[in-house]
């Protein structure tokens, strides 16, 4: 089963439309309708997780809290997903989790036929265990099994 984790851009959506299980990170109405038009072309539908900015970081993509996302036929919104920002004490994220988490119980009580809100992605390896305690169900904790990553520039020749 593969998943799409990361910015998507809109023209890359072709290539990955029917061959993932669950696109994490849809951060835009824009891209939500490229993804509904994609799918219809190839008669699928859509399984998408609904990147929201909650820490309002200008530097992150996502809904804002207060934005809504269409009604599409061809797109099955499975739940929310949010990057806290890096901090050093986890518990500086546990208002973002649980706004989350709020925000998830909100949409899921409108009983919307494409909304499931099943899946709560947020917290990474610096923070899960806050995360899960406020209703994660989906975790990213690369950094704790493949070390942290290297961003120094390599002159490969």
């Amino acid at each position: 089963h593969w998943h799409m984790i990361g910015h998507l851009q809109r023209n890359k959506i072709k290539y990955i439309i029917d061959k993932v299980d669950l696109i994490h990170s849809v951060d835009s109405l824009r891209l939500a309708e490229a993804i509904e038009k994609e799918a219809a072309k190839k008669h699928v539908i859509a399984k998408v997780l609904i990147e929201v900015n909650v820490g309002r970081e200008e530097s992150k993509f996502g809904f804002l809290p207060e934005e809504k996302a269409s009604d599409l036929s061809h797109i099955q919104f499975m739940g929310l997903m949010t990057s806290a920002p890096f901090v050093d004490n986890p518990e500086e994220n546990r208002p973002i989790f649980a706004e989350l988490r709020k925000l998830s119980v909100d949409i899921a009580r409108k009983n919307a036929h494409n909304m499931s809100m099943s899946i709560l992605s947020m917290g990474m390896t610096n923070d899960y265990e806050v995360a899960i305690e406020e209703g994660a169900t989906m975790v990213r904790v690369g950094t704790a099994i493949f070390g942290a990553r290297n961003y120094a520039q390599t002159n490969v020749r």
